[in-house]
């Protein structure tokens, strides 16, 4: 933490809407906590301030007091994590400390895609608010993610049933679309998978979360959808453009089951393709490609 005045500390102390809103609390709460009270402890000052400095004092402890108050809630389950809604945020703590390195992962995949990619398709990930260290009462110290939170979406994991053609076909196109995105800005997803699509019917939107598995060395496989995988990822643990759009097609083609017509089966078949140099490597192009075999009124 910079060096501040008294009235710099207590203006921050009273601007703050939680803990975390104040400079250097994420990586230790307890030692940031004991030096933002000594700036403005009510026996450090002079008279004249002993007043104010009380309220600053008063607020900075129940702002401590209340900063895991997120973390009593769980709002659902990820792979690897726990979610927890606080209010407009989505709070992402993972079960292990040992998988800090996957929400590293994720983080720098955030980061790149807003510093690097068509900011036209930001609305295809979740925006990365902050990310800090986390320590509980066992002193075991965990990654957490901050992400915006998107309401009213729900995930293709839970979509029941075979997905008729009309709404495969908006939901793959839209897959492309991030995917495209995506790789354009130098990130791979790495696992394109239902849970980690949500959809908001109404509206047609798409966004592809859970990015901690993303990058051409991916940490982890889901092991419950194994055989989502394509070879490279299983058998090597290597992961380029290619893999996201087997991947999208793998989902999109069980997804859609018996009701997939002739032409999208074809379509898929050449994604597919066991050697990651066979299969198409931009999803942009693709996404021309798709198009063209797909009824017009389906396009939109």
């Amino acid at each position: 933490m910079t060096t501040m005045t008294f009235e710099e500390a207590v203006a921050r102390i009273a601007a703050a809407r939680s803990f975390r809103d104040l400079p250097d609390t994420g990586n230790s709460a307890g030692r940031a906590y004991r030096r933002w009270a000594k700036l403005i402890h009510p026996d450090t000052v002079s008279a004249q301030r002993r007043a104010t400095a009380t309220d600053a004092f008063a607020k900075l402890s129940a702002l401590y007091k209340k900063k895991d108050d997120w973390c009593t809630s769980p709002w659902g389950s990820g792979d690897i994590a726990e979610l927890f809604a606080d209010g407009e945020r989505l709070v992402k703590l993972p079960r292990s400390p040992a998988d800090n390195d996957m929400m590293e992962a994720e983080a720098a995949a955030l980061r790149k895609l807003w510093a690097d990619g068509d900011p036209r398709f930001r609305p295809y990930a979740p925006r990365l608010l902050e990310t800090f260290v986390h320590e509980d009462d066992q002193r075991r110290r965990r990654l957490v993610n901050v992400l915006e939170r998107r309401r009213g979406m729900g995930t293709l994991a839970e979509v029941e049933g075979d997905l008729g053609v009309r709404d495969a076909t908006w939901i793959w196109r839209r897959l492309l679309v991030a995917l495209g995105w995506a790789h354009r800005a130098g990130v791979i997803h790495g696992a394109v998978l239902p849970e980690h699509v949500l959809i908001h019917p109404g509206r047609r939107g798409l966004v592809l979360v859970d990015w901690c598995y993303a990058g051409h060395r991916p940490a982890a496989i889901v092991r419950a959808r194994e055989d989502h995988y394509p070879p490279e990822v299983r058998h090597d643990r290597t992961a380029g453009p290619a893999t996201d759009i087997y991947m999208a097609t793998v989902l999109m083609t069980r997804l859609m089951g018996s009701r997939m017509p002739a032409s999208l089966r074809r379509f898929a078949a050449g994604c597919t393709y066991d050697a990651p140099r066979m299969r198409p490597q931009d999803a942009w192009a693709l996404l021309g490609e798709f198009d063209d075999i797909i009824p017009p009124q389906f396009r939109n």
